[in-house]
């Protein structure tokens, strides 16, 4: 495998060809997908090296003295065989990674292969193809996260200690010197924390990226607009904290922290800079000189780091590791914007270049990424199958009935507002049996819809051979097992979206139709029943060459408390309902999509997702939730030969083809999506035995490219549809 390494004598850098490690217990061997250059910690390092040997003593006066204690101990001869021995040889740069679990070690039960996972540690998240790194040394990344930025999770904990360390109470005004890597993420943490923010930097450019990253204001060192706004947003008495994220020998940083602290203020020191405090400054104003330790508890301790002891989260809450966790969840949440960050991106074989490049000045950087193309799992576009459907034994031919019995499993807000107005009282429907959770529930859907029966009991309505059809209106995690248990009893099925949370579980309901022999399966997808669509569509006429389609999805936000935020139970939430927006694609563009490709902002919740068709049609669905609430929910835009359709969130349609322009006559009175037109035709199909609204093979389709956009964030590639073989 391939290392990054530095000869400290001669200041050489090289790119060596050397032994794979091994995977010990305690451990797991992990494949590097990104790593992450830190622009102060690692060409301070680099630096230093390129410097002679008084140079090099006067900038390490600790290694000098451990090296005058060998002389009085070993004698000359002997302490400089060892010392030279030590400068001329390979030492490794890199301490922030992630990566593919590839291997797992004995005594590791937390991970498996091929989980992705944040790495740290200056002997075990090296840059190198492969590391071998402890348990407590490593943690597993959130879903949605992509790798490039959990590449940032050890720096982003040195940052998070520093914070710690800090004690921020909400309200409070911090300085943070120095804007470099560490410094922005400071500024980010206190902003979510809400402190308010000032910062210190000679760089204007970084003083303007701390801007926009949530300070209140940054500028030069000497800058009175510094001292105005650390006395403005006091009151003249001065930062609750000052933290020094700054390198270099100058003393200005902690003068300037004197200066500009309250009395009984805190300074906390992160980066490695001179602290001749002077000490009038400091006592008159008692001021509270803390450290921050790097990552945090545990750091420097080889029972901890080594040998996987924890320490006990009553005595010690935040660790190294759960620093490790805590700042990748914050970033997967939003509250943290590492992209940004991001100068640069080399391939790993550039290596060598790339370190140059930062310490000549020819590349300018906050934050470099090592891409390791060609050898992590995301350089391979991942593949995800559809699950074929194979029917089973052909049932017994479906008797036409002259009303069909439906029941319901769940009677929530959905079911009580978009589908049961539809079906109470409708001719050749007979409203059977609801089935709830609590029986008070179960009593007042009965009430209030006219249900024959009211029950808790799922297996009585399963039982029962006078019920036609089984309405699954529950929480999402619930759908798959309880479509696939209604069909093995043989009933026809509408199952709200989505029909699955996992492959798994896509492959269990196809099993039961093969099983079955009953393929009588329709889900929500209300949207390609819409009336308005319909006949814009109608309009639009067939097409010949290639189309692209854009659906802006304005989702808007949660409110807090919504079991749709339950992602861990209930799935993300464009899993959860995008299969409506990829269903309504494919009905416009007559196919089933045959690749995915998905980005997403911090916290996974606003989404880019591209769809790739037949033909090379492709259609894009902009998933987002911080638009604004009057704007309208779904828009939608197809073009294709030199004509165009447009949907104004169901309420509006045209087309345009060159010659004249096709508007809706007029505007239905309330947004109709197509509810009303999917039941008719789903209780039509149960009436008369004939085929359900939307073929199994598209529905089966449309479920598989919904679950692939979490497979193709967790990779950054695009993956391929395949069909089963």
């Amino acid at each position: 495998m391939k290392q990054v390494v530095q000869n400290y004598r001669s200041g050489e850098l090289a790119l060596l060809d050397v032994p794979a490690p091994g995977c010990k217990p305690g451990g797991v061997l992990v494949r590097s997908a990104y790593s992450l250059i830190s622009t102060g910690t690692e060409l301070m390092k680099v630096s230093e090296a390129g410097l002679s040997m008084v140079g090099k003593a006067r900038s390490r006066p600790d290694q000098v003295a451990k090296v005058v204690q060998s002389v009085a101990t070993n004698g000359v001869p002997a302490t400089y065989r060892k010392v030279m021995g030590k400068l001329d040889s390979w030492t490794p740069l890199g301490y922030s990674l992630c990566g593919v679990v590839e291997q797992v070690g004995d005594g590791i039960d937390d991970v498996s292969v091929g989980d992705v996972v944040a790495c740290a540690g200056n002997e075990h998240a090296l840059h190198a193809e492969l590391n071998w790194v402890p348990k407590n040394l490593y943690t597993r990344v959130p879903d949605g996260l992509a790798p490039r930025h959990a590449a940032f999770g050890t720096v982003g904990s040195i940052a998070l200690q520093g914070v710690r360390r800090g004690e921020s109470q909400l309200g409070e005004v911090a300085l943070v010197i120095g804007l470099g890597l560490i410094g922005q993420l400071v500024v980010q943490l206190l902003a979510a924390s809400g402190v308010r923010v000032v910062g210190v930097d000679p760089d204007p450019a970084r003083c303007e990226l701390a801007e926009r990253m949530g300070a209140v204001a940054c500028g030069e060192p000497g800058s009175p607009a510094v001292a105005a706004s650390v006395a403005e947003l006091t009151g003249g008495h001065g930062a609750d904290q000052v933290y020094l994220a700054a390198g270099g020998t100058g003393n200005e940083p902690v003068e300037l922290a004197a200066r500009l602290s309250r009395d009984r203020g805190r300074v906390v020191d992160i980066g490695k800079c001179s602290l001749d405090l002077p000490w009038n400054a400091y006592y008159e104003k008692e001021l509270d000189v803390r450290f921050s330790r790097s990552y945090g508890p545990g750091r420097y301790d080889p029972e901890y780091e080594l040998e996987g002891r924890d320490y006990p989260i009553g005595y010690v809450r935040w660790t190294e590791r759960r620093n490790l966790a805590c700042f990748l969840d914050l970033v997967a949440r939003g509250r943290v914007d590492v992209e940004p960050l991001v100068s640069h991106t080399a391939d790993f074989d550039d290596a060598v270049e790339t370190y140059r490049s930062l310490e000549d000045g020819g590349l300018k950087a906050v934050a470099v990424l090592f891409r390791y193309a060609g050898q992590a799992p995301q350089t391979a576009a991942p593949e995800v199958t559809v699950p074929a459907v194979r029917r089973g034994p052909t049932p017994s031919a479906r008797p036409r009935k002259a009303s069909v019995r439906l029941a319901f499993v769940g009677a929530g807000n959905y079911a009580s507002s978009m589908l049961l107005p539809h079906l109470t009282g409708r001719d050749g429907v007979e409203l059977s049996t609801v089935v709830t959770t609590t029986a008070l529930s179960a009593a007042n859907a009965k009430r209030k819809f006219g249900f024959t029966e009211a029950t808790t009991e799922l297996d009585a309505v399963l039982e029962d051979p006078s019920i036609d059809a089984v309405f699954v209106v529950t929480r999402h995690s619930s759908h798959a097992e309880l479509t696939r248990r209604a069909l093995l009893a043989g009933k026809a099925v509408f199952v709200e979206k989505p029909l699955a949370l996992s492959e798994d579980e896509l492959a269990g309901v196809l099993a039961a139709v093969e099983e079955s022999g009953n393929d009588r399966l329709q889900v929500g997808f209300n949207r390609r029943f819409a009336p308005l669509l319909q006949e814009a569509r109608q309009r639009f006429g067939d097409r010949t060459g290639p189309a692209n389609l854009r659906y802006l999805v304005n989702a808007g936000r949660l409110e807090h408390g919504s079991w749709y935020l339950q992602q861990a139970s209930q799935g993300s939430r464009f899993a959860g309902e995008g299969g409506h927006f990829i269903d309504t694609a494919s009905r416009l563009l007559d196919a089933d999509p045959v690749s995915v490709y998905a980005v997403a902002t911090p916290g996974g919740q606003d989404l880019q997702v591209v769809l790739g068709y037949p033909g090379g049609s492709t259609a894009t669905v902009s998933y987002l939730t911080n638009g604004p609430a009057g704007f309208p929910k779904e828009t939608l835009d197809l073009v294709a030969d030199g004509r165009a359709l447009r949907l104004d969130d169901f309420v509006r349609a045209s087309v345009y083809d060159g010659r004249r322009r096709w508007v809706s006559s007029r505007l239905p009175k309330a947004r109709d999506k197509g509810q009303a037109a999917q039941l008719a035709a789903f209780v039509r199909a149960v009436r008369t035995g004939g085929p359900m609204p939307v073929p199994l093979e598209s529905l089966a389709a449309t479920t598989a490219a919904t679950l692939a956009v979490r497979t193709g964030l967790a990779s950054g590639t695009p993956v391929t549809l395949a069909a089963a073989r």
